[in-house]
C-alpha cells in the first residue's frame, strides 16, 4: 500500500468534522515489523541515479515531503527481494518542475551503486504515521468505512478508494455492487467516525440515482 493523504485534496483527507482521530505516529523499531512488504507503506520508488556521488532520483508515492527530506531510518525493498532492509536517509531535496526528489542513502557513494538500486522501493512501517493537521485523515483509514445515509440511517455501501480532485472523491461500492463517487466535502459528508468505522452522508438529489 502506498502512503497518501486526502485533503479535500490529497492516504489523509482534509475534512472539517471528525469523531475519532487517526492514531498518533509512532517511532519505527530497529527490526522490521514484518518479514513481508505487508507491514510497510510504500513512499517512493528509485527511478535513476543523480550525478556521480551516489544520489538517486525518487518518484514519490507519499504526500509528506519529510519522508524524503528529513534524515532518519527508511526501509529499502530491492527488486525481487522478499523482505525490506533498514537504511538511513542522509539528505534529500525536491526537484521543482519534475515532481521528483533527490535523496542520499547511507553507504551509497557512487553512480554505480545508485544504479544498482534502480527500481527499488522506499518504505516506512505502517505504524510510523506523520502528524496530521486538524481535520485531516490518512486515506488508508477511510478505505473500508461503511457509508450511511444520515437521515434514514440506511447502509449505502463501503469506501473502496479515494481520488484526488478539486475536492477529493470517495469511491463507494454500493450494496447492490455498483459504484458511486461522493464529493468529500462537509455539506455532503458531515460525519466521519473512525471509532465506529462509519461515514454518514447527506446526498443531494441525483447523487445516488443510477
Amino acid at each position: 500500500m502506498i502512503e497518501k493523504r486526502s485533503q479535500q485534496l490529497a492516504l489523509s483527507t482534509q475534512h472539517p468534522v471528525i469523531q475519532g482521530q487517526a492514531s498518533a505516529p509512532s517511532e519505527s523499531s530497529n527490526l522490521a515489523p514484518s518479514l513481508s512488504h505487508s507491514g510497510f507503506l510504500e513512499i517512493g520508488k528509485i527511478i535513476a541515479p543523480q550525478g556521480l556521488q551516489g544520489e538517486m532520483r525518487v518518484y514519490p508515492d507519499s504526500d509528506f515531503p519529510e519522508r524524503f527530506e528529513q534524515p532518519g531510518e527508511r526501509w529499502l525493498l530491492r527488486p525481487g527481494a522478499k523482505a525490506p532492509e533498514s537504511i538511513q536517509l542522509l539528505a534529500g531535496r525536491y526537484l521543482h518542475g519534475k515532481g521528483l526528489y533527490v535523496v542520499q542513502l547511507a553507504g551509497i557513494t557512487s553512480r554505480e551503486q545508485s544504479e544498482a538500486l534502480r527500481g527499488s522501493k522506499l518504505l516506512v512501517p505502517e505504524s510510523d504515521r506523520p502528524p496530521l493537521e486538524a481535520g485531516e485523515f490518512h486515506v488508508r483509514d477511510l478505505i473500508g468505512l461503511a457509508v450511511y445515509d444520515q437521515t434514514t440511517q440506511t447502509l449505502i455501501g463501503t469506501v473502496t478508494d479515494v481520488f484526488p480532485a478539486g475536492n477529493d472523491l470517495l469511491e463507494v461500492e454500493r450494496t447492490n455492487g455498483s459504484k458511486v463517487l461522493i464529493p468529500f466535502v462537509m455539506a455532503i459528508v458531515p460525519l466521519v467516525d473512525l471509532h465506529q468505522q462509519r461515514i454518514e452522508i447527506t446526498p443531494p438529489r441525483g447523487l445516488l440515482e443510477e
